[in-house]
């Protein structure tokens, strides 16, 4: 089998009412998804979504013609990609798709298999008062999640701590609550200061009292030391990581102590691939690996076949914040959107590679046209 060509589509979802999101600067009115189809003589084609790809288009030769098999040589090569191509690792995605078509199993099962589905945490995206979230938790609870993670900005840390001790006044001990502070990477602009460390220290104190289970990138990335200092001084679990750039990022991170909780997106950071060898080092050093999965249903879908093939967790993120965030929106190219069951768990779709199956209107409708990246 021999890689024919790539494609990828751009597709826009208008936002009406718009979407709130706590990391942007002003609210979203649309949402934006890159489809990544991989060709192949044989007629699979391996489907995937992730960053946006403008500046692959050059490098597509360096993948055309070859065997989709290949993954590791894949990866490495994209390694050498990203440094001028932005974050390309939705085509890994894709490769991981067409190697589970291939041999007919699930990518999870490709990974390790080590289960085939995870509790999920409902990860909110807006920031509501006190009132509001104590709402959210008991529907929440009605919905099946049994664990949720609730955003503090850090130029409204107060407002923040009220939604937290509202959450917990309302779940009662049936309910984990973590915390993300966002402050490993910032949006473009982004430039005011963020938290020292002994303003951290304060939050994070505060957090532990209120019996949340982690509290995720309350420092910028680079400030390893802060953060085992945070862990260290404080009892707390600390979480992060998830737009690392590199391997070797993370695996410094893993050397001096600095997180509890590993959670590179593997379609934004380090791939498929490499995400299971840190995942594997991660537990083996008796940490968690549980992935971001903030983009849409596919990239959920290729972090869950990653966290269950290599048996991380306890939890899976699981983008979820009604009215103004629901399946339905994230997941507008998919046939079916992903869903949590009844218990409160996401399962790994029954079918070979990663289980995508788009809505090929709906990808018509909302997108701008297949274009081929030139080999």
């Amino acid at each position: 089998m021999r890689i024919t060509a790539i494609t990828t589509e751009q597709l826009v979802l208008g936002l009406d009412p718009p979407f709130h999101a706590a990391w942007d600067p002003v609210p979203r009115t649309s949402f934006e998804a890159t489809l990544v189809r991989v060709h192949t003589d044989e007629g699979l084609v391996g489907v995937a979504s992730g960053d946006r790809l403008d500046g692959l288009g050059p490098y597509a030769g360096l993948f055309v013609g070859e065997d989709p098999l290949r993954l590791a040589r894949h990866a490495r090569t994209l390694e050498t990609i990203e440094l001028h191509a932005g974050r390309p690792w939705a085509l890994e995605a894709a490769l991981w798709d067409l190697a589970g078509q291939a041999l007919g199993v699930p990518c999870a099962t490709l990974l390790g298999g080590a289960c085939d589905r995870l509790p999920a945490y409902a990860s909110l995206g807006e920031l509501r008062g006190p009132r509001e979230r104590a709402d959210d938790v008991a529907a929440l609870r009605q919905a099946g999640f049994r664990a949720v993670k609730v955003r503090i900005a850090h130029d409204r840390i107060a407002d923040g701590l009220s939604a937290v001790a509202a959450m917990r006044e309302a779940a009662g001990d049936a309910m984990a609550i973590l915390v993300d502070l966002n402050q490993w990477w910032r949006m473009a602009g982004d430039t005011a200061p963020g938290l020292s460390v002994p303003e951290a220290r304060r939050v994070v104190e505060e957090l532990r009292d209120l019996d949340v289970a982690w509290v995720e990138e309350p420092l910028p990335g680079g400030d390893l030391a802060g953060m085992r200092l945070l862990r260290e001084q404080t009892g707390m679990p600390i979480a992060g990581g998830e737009m690392a750039r590199s391997l070797g990022e993370l695996l410094t991170a893993l050397d001096r102590d600095a997180l509890d909780v590993f959670q590179p997106d593997v379609v934004l950071a380090l791939g498929m691939g490499r995400t299971r060898t840190l995942a594997e080092l991660v537990l083996a050093r008796n940490r968690r690996f549980t992935p971001h999965t903030w983009t849409n249903g596919i990239g959920l879908l290729a972090n869950l076949h990653v966290v269950c093939g290599v048996g991380g967790g306890p939890w899976v993120e699981f983008p979820y914040d009604p009215p103004a965030w629901t399946p339905e929106r994230r997941d507008f190219m998919l046939a079916t959107p992903v869903r949590v069951e009844a218990d409160g768990s996401v399962a790994v779709p029954p079918h070979p590679g990663l289980g995508v199956v788009l809505d090929e209107e709906a990808v018509a409708f909302h997108g701008s046209g297949a274009c081929e990246l030139m080999a």
